[in-house]
């Protein structure tokens, strides 16, 4: 991309994810990831009715008396985006690819962070972490953020979940909120690592898809190419075996995500690059104010 167009692209995207996080989101933003953190306070001496778990036992031995750790709620939070790069984020069936909308989501969760306080880092990943922005604040963070998402190039083509929450947990010492964007076709059983940096951090999960690629239209021969791989072939989409043996891959692959979600305790959205992100991800802030 030349330097004129993405500088113009990264305009248009402040412009239009700005207002959304401003005028949107930072209401929904702030109940549904402020106080989520909490940091120690102070030590107190133990009242009838304290909770046993927050007894301070290095300070309960020097005074041979129970006291126990006050902790209050975080006023300022870390945000991490890890970001998929992978070559499958290229597909898009209509006018929006679905990297184009995974930039989108990460500009308006980056200004949402920004508007609420929040330090806001980015990890860019692939089948290995290509790029690792620290957490930073400011307008002029955001907008470097941004020229990176939506001109970044990875050097590598597939994708590894497992390998980005690794990285994340032993990266990030202080607890924070990480959304990890993604498609989500990644064939390994990932659900160990989700949980537990999902132990460590409060991670959130935002699948973006395209309609097109829940199915296979019967359209005759068709040569098919695998983006992370290179690996191409001839299939007979009018075949309703091979439609079957794709769907069966789609719902397979789907139903390991939707598990690996419930088993770590992820909140999650699923994103339709079709379809409206801001009345998903709205949806999914407020269902986080129920709990």
């Amino acid at each position: 991309m030349e330097t004129t167009d993405l500088l113009k692209k990264v305009r248009h995207i402040e412009i239009k994810t700005r207002g959304l996080s401003r005028n949107i989101f930072a209401g929904e933003y702030h109940s549904a990831f402020k106080g989520r953190g909490m940091a120690f306070s102070e030590v107190r001496e133990y009242q009838y009715g304290d909770d046993m778990r927050d007894i301070d036992w290095n300070v309960t031995a020097r005074y041979n008396k129970p006291f126990i750790k006050i902790f209050e709620e975080e006023r300022e939070l870390t945000v991490m985006l890890l970001i998929d790069v992978s070559e499958s984020l290229g597909f898009g069936s209509k006018s929006v690819l679905k990297r184009d909308m995974v930039a989108e989501i990460a500009a308006t969760l980056a200004f949402s962070a920004i508007q609420n306080n929040d330090k806001i880092g980015v990890i860019f990943f692939s089948d290995k972490v290509e790029k690792f922005i620290p957490p930073k604040k400011g307008r002029k963070h955001i907008l470097f953020i941004i020229r990176e998402i939506l001109g970044f190039e990875p050097d590598s083509n597939g994708t590894d979940l497992n390998m980005v929450m690794r990285y994340m947990t032993n990266a990030i010492k202080k607890r924070c909120t990480a959304f990890l964007i993604s498609d989500y076709i990644d064939q390994q059983d990932y659900s160990k690592a989700l949980q537990i940096a999902n132990n460590k951090h409060d991670v959130v999960a935002i699948q973006v898809f395209d309609e097109l690629s829940t199915k296979l239209v019967p359209v005759g021969l068709m040569k098919v190419r695998d983006p992370e791989t290179g690996y191409e072939r001839w299939i007979d989409t009018s075949s309703k075996k091979v439609r079957n043996q794709y769907d069966l891959w789609w719902r397979n692959l789907q139903n390991n995500k939707n598990i690996a979600f419930r088993q770590s305790g992820v909140d999650s959205v699923s994103i339709s690059t079709e379809g409206d992100y801001v009345k998903s991800l709205l949806q999914l802030f407020q269902k986080r104010r129920k709990f």
